[in-house]
């Protein structure tokens, strides 16, 4: 089949997938409140009112323990907060693919060379490791992106480069070696488009995964706390002692956006899955058939499924 069509394919499945479009359209509202919002809401680092103050018409999140609205800093903590998953998720999915498939695709000794490598990364303790160097590292974006893909990359590498050894055996590869092609465009025009459903996955993954290190690190105050972030949202929460105070409006929006876009980017990775799996299309397809069928009286139903 032609690459093109199965991805027009995919395509049209994912927009369809229940799924998948919920997942879309709340990820895409996101990041477009999170580039335009700061241009209609409060300035996020002023001093507007009382610290602590319940959510009222004049603040409709309340205010936090230095009196800055805290719907404005829910909003522009966003933009940094998607910008470092994002960056780190695109990172760890082409460091992965370069590793991984070239692992995967030469075998022999580039394949001994780069497995250590990613066995190397893999069995180091991310927590401590991301821990130590953001705590060494000057505070910033940039250095919590560079500590989560040197953090994350390994799974994924290891993973595509298991799918790279399942496809160099395929009969289009071997068409491709044998009509000369390079080594390069095989992996990269041949292989790669046919596992864009995995590197979709990955990306989505590798960001869920930053989302979460990141405010982990800034909650515990190894980020940089004058910037306006989630993370330093919840950190400065932690410092105004707002759980014990009862001031819930401080941490409970943050908290609840955390959840929704890991949850809809969840959802997007089950949709893209449910729409690129060949099992759960095939699982899908006799399911729908099934009610169609008429049954006499006495008759066993039996459902034939391709594996």
């Amino acid at each position: 089949m032609n690459k093109n069509s199965i991805l027009k394919r995919w395509g049209r499945g994912i927009i369809k997938n229940k799924k998948a479009s919920f997942g879309l359209y709340f990820v895409s509202s996101l990041i477009g409140l999170s580039i335009f919002g700061p241009l209609f809401t409060l300035d996020p680092t002023a001093f507007l009112g009382a610290p602590l103050s319940p959510p009222s018409l004049e603040h409709f999140f309340g205010t936090n323990g230095q009196g800055q609205d805290v719907l404005s800093q829910t909003i522009a903590g966003a933009r940094q907060t998607l910008l470092v998953a994002f960056t780190t998720g695109f990172f760890v999915v082409i460091i992965g693919a370069f590793i991984g498939g070239a692992a995967g695709y030469y075998g022999g000794k580039v394949d001994d060379f780069l497995s250590l490598i990613i066995n190397v990364f893999l069995v180091m303790p991310g927590l401590p490791l991301m821990v130590i160097l953001a705590s060494w590292l000057p505070p910033g974006p940039l250095t919590l992106a560079g500590v989560l893909i040197l953090t994350g990359w390994a799974w994924n590498a290891r993973v595509i480069r298991s799918q790279m050894m399942s496809l160099k055996g395929r009969d289009f590869v071997l068409a491709a070696i044998i009509s000369g092609e390079s080594n390069s465009r095989i992996i990269f025009v041949e292989i790669m488009p046919r596992m864009l459903s995995l590197l979709a996955s990955s990306f989505i993954g590798a960001s869920v995964y930053a989302i979460g290190a990141q405010v982990g690190l800034e909650f515990l105050g190894l980020g940089d706390v004058s910037t306006v972030s989630w993370g330093t949202n919840l950190y400065w929460a932690s410092n105004d002692l707002a759980l014990l105070t009862g001031s819930w409006w401080t941490f409970v929006p943050t908290g609840l956006s955390i959840a929704l876009i890991s949850f809809s980017l969840t959802l997007i990775n089950f949709g893209i899955d449910e729409v690129t799996n060949p099992r759960l299309i095939s699982e899908k397809n006799w399911k729908r058939e099934l009610p169609d069928n008429t049954l006499n009286n006495g008759v066993t139903p039996v459902v034939r499924k391709n594996v």
